[in-house]
């Protein structure tokens, strides 16, 4: 079993990276976005035009994880990940749009509770983009695009291991054909920042071992 004390290496570009993107951006400034993202299509533009998605992107001091802070320079660095994939155009479009639309929410996500119901961001991403957006593989994996890491640390780091292939099954339920979409995804979100890689490895193990095409 593949777990975190192999020693998998972080993400191989270095916290200058970070600071060259930031570069006259001091983090509390407030950036256009729609420049430094460039959109593709009318559809990618409107979106990160809109006032949701601008707050969205502008959230966030730098963190493990995401020494870069603000959402919207992580989502940058996901797309350029992206662009690496070998992948037919609209596997890419549509990995784009959940790239565009996964931790926009993050500003909203509650995890104090505080007597109401917490939301996961990427469900509160969901149901926004429920409103105009329909393909429901995509909008899946901005759901659950979190959820193998979670699985991983259930399994690799909280002796959950029960708990985790109850997960992992459920998860496998969801996405169903469409896993080998959701890993790319997954790989091009955890290959930022100075994010852990060994759940990467691990997934992808996980993914062989049932005969999943990645």
């Amino acid at each position: 079993m593949i777990t975190f004390t192999q020693g998998f290496p972080f993400s191989p570009l270095p916290l200058g990276h970070y600071r060259s993107m930031m570069t006259n951006s001091p983090y509390e400034r407030h950036i256009d976005f729609e420049t430094l993202i460039a959109p593709e299509t009318p559809f990618e533009s409107w979106l990160i035009s809109m006032p949701e998605f601008q707050a969205g992107y502008n959230w966030g001091l730098p963190r493990f994880g995401h020494p870069e802070g603000k959402v919207g320079i992580h989502v940058k660095e996901v797309l350029g990940n992206i662009d690496k994939l070998s992948i037919d155009s609209i596997s890419r479009q549509q990995l784009r749009i959940v790239a565009l639309s996964h931790d926009t929410f993050k500003y909203k996500e509650n995890k104090r509770l505080n007597g109401h119901e917490y939301k996961h961001h990427g469900l509160l991403a969901r149901e926004f983009m429920e409103r105009y957006y329909d393909d429901k593989v995509v909008l899946d994996i901005v759901e659950l695009h979190d959820e193998a890491f979670y699985i991983w640390r259930a399994a690799n780091l909280e002796n959950k291991c029960e708990a985790a292939a109850t997960r992992l099954k459920n998860l496998l339920d969801r996405i169903g054909p469409h896993l080998g979409l959701y890993f790319q995804f997954f790989k091009s979100d955890t290959q930022t920042g100075d994010k852990m890689q060994a759940p990467i490895h691990w997934f992808e193990q996980r993914l062989r071992d049932i005969g999943t095409k990645i």
